[in-house]
């Protein structure tokens, strides 16, 4: 298809309707360039002038595919928050069924993760704000360090067994420590197969917190 043509026409938006009707796409697509304005008889001495314009159909831009496209809008979130803090962290993404995991790595980068992750949760939270603010379906964002949260987790996971071996020695409750709800759900999982033992969650986000139950002795 030709993408450059002139037309001309009684008026101006005569000649840009017929340039687009021969090239088939909306009037916003095309650059139009006005060659010639019309003129009308001067008292029958002159004949016409009709109009003449050149369009030209403008360079689609090629847009990102929809998972590229709020990648760049997570990155460049990270990238402004980095230089506000002035820090410098390299940025590998990993699409997983249910998720972006984004790793980050460098120097120094233990203010991003704060008091046992609670700054890389605070993060990872306003990141997902961000970006889901700007795009319509939802996209989950999950945040590491060089391998922080399954280092954590293997924490949470002899935590979980410590806890749960109090619980029955004692024979009383054990309330843990506020955690996030991914936090709270390693906990479950670990001690859902423990019959000497039951967990439930309490309190109000962001404190809310696990309690481990000795069930032989449950009032």
């Amino acid at each position: 298809m030709c993408n450059v043509i002139e037309k001309k026409g009684k008026t101006i938006e005569e000649a840009i309707s017929a340039a687009v009707s021969e090239l088939g796409v909306k009037e916003s697509e095309l650059e139009i360039e006005i060659l010639e304005t019309p003129t009308k008889k001067f008292f029958g001495l002159l004949g016409e002038t009709p109009a003449k314009i050149r369009a030209t159909v403008k360079k689609a831009q090629e847009k990102p595919h929809e998972g590229e496209g709020v990648v760049v809008l997570a990155k460049n979130f990270l990238q402004e928050v980095f230089r506000a803090l002035k820090i410098n962290a390299k940025m590998e993404v990993e699409e997983l069924e249910e998720c972006y995991q984004i790793n980050l790595s460098g120097k120094e980068l233990g203010v991003i993760i704060g008091r046992r992750g609670q700054a890389l949760d605070a993060l990872q939270y306003l990141l997902n704000l961000a970006v889901n603010r700007q795009i319509e379906e939802k996209i989950y964002f999950r945040l590491d360090v060089e391998g922080y949260r399954l280092r954590r987790e293997c924490t949470l996971k002899k935590l979980a067994k410590s806890v749960a071996d109090r619980a029955i020695k004692t024979r009383r409750d054990v309330r843990l420590e506020p955690m996030n709800r991914h936090e709270r759900k390693i906990i479950h999982s670990v001690l859902q197969d423990n019959d000497r033992v039951e967990t439930h969650s309490a309190g109000e986000e962001p404190y809310r917190y696990i309690i481990v139950t000795p069930k032989s002795f449950k009032s």
